[in-house]
C-alpha cells in the first residue's frame, strides 16, 4: 500500500543513496527540472535527509549559494527567490491537516512556485493528486533509500538523472 493516497497512473523507484552528497546532487538534478505548482511531498525519519534534499533542489531551482537551506520547523515556511519561488514547509510541529488549512495553503499548491513539505505525511489528505512523494529511509549512517513516486508523465519529464544506483 503506497505511503500516500494517489489517483492517477503513478509510477515510484527507488535510488540508493551512498552520501549526503549524493543526495544533495540527485536532488539538484531534479531541482533542475521542476516547474512552476511543482509540490514535493517529503517524509522520512528525524535526521533522514530531507532538509539536506530540499537544499539540493534550491540550488537546481537557481536559489543563490548565500542562502542557507534551514529546516522552517517554528516558522512552518521559509521562501526563496529562484527561477520559480521556492515554498519550503516543514509541518512537523502541527498536529493535523486542518492546522495546515489555516494558514491558507492553496495560494501555495496553486500558486507561482514550487512547494516542498518536509513530514508531508501529517498533511497527505489535502496534498494535490500530482504531488511527486519522496520518502527517506536509513541504511546505514550515511547509506539512504529515496523512494520517489508520483504521476508517471510529470517523472519522465523531471528526467531524473542518477549515477546512483537504481532498485
Amino acid at each position: 500500500m503506497p505511503l500516500f493516497p494517489m489517483k492517477e497512473k503513478n509510477t515510484k523507484f527507488e535510488i540508493i543513496s551512498a552520501s549526503a552528497e549524493d543526495s544533495r546532487e540527485l536532488a539538484r538534478s531534479i531541482g533542475e527540472n521542476l516547474k512552476e505548482g511543482d509540490v514535493l511531498a517529503l517524509s522520512g525519519e528525524l535526521g533522514s535527509g530531507k532538509t539536506c534534499f530540499t537544499g539540493g533542489l534550491a540550488l537546481g531551482l537557481g536559489v543563490d549559494e548565500k542562502y542557507r537551506i534551514t529546516s522552517p520547523t517554528f516558522t512552518l515556511i521559509n521562501e526563496y527567490p529562484a527561477r520559480y519561488k521556492l515554498y519550503h514547509f516543514d509541518v512537523y510541529r502541527l498536529n493535523d491537516y486542518s492546522e495546515f488549512e489555516d494558514l491558507g495553503y492553496e495560494e501555495y499548491f496553486g500558486g507561482g512556485g514550487v512547494v516542498v513539505i518536509e513530514w508531508a505525511e501529517k498533511i497527505a489528505r489535502i496534498l494535490p493528486d500530482d504531488a511527486i512523494f519522496i520518502n527517506f529511509e536509513y541504511l546505514d549512517e550515511n547509506k539512504r533509500r529515496i523512494t520517489i513516486e508520483g504521476p508517471e508523465m510529470r517523472l519522465r519529464e523531471i528526467k531524473i538523472d542518477t549515477k546512483m544506483e537504481v532498485v
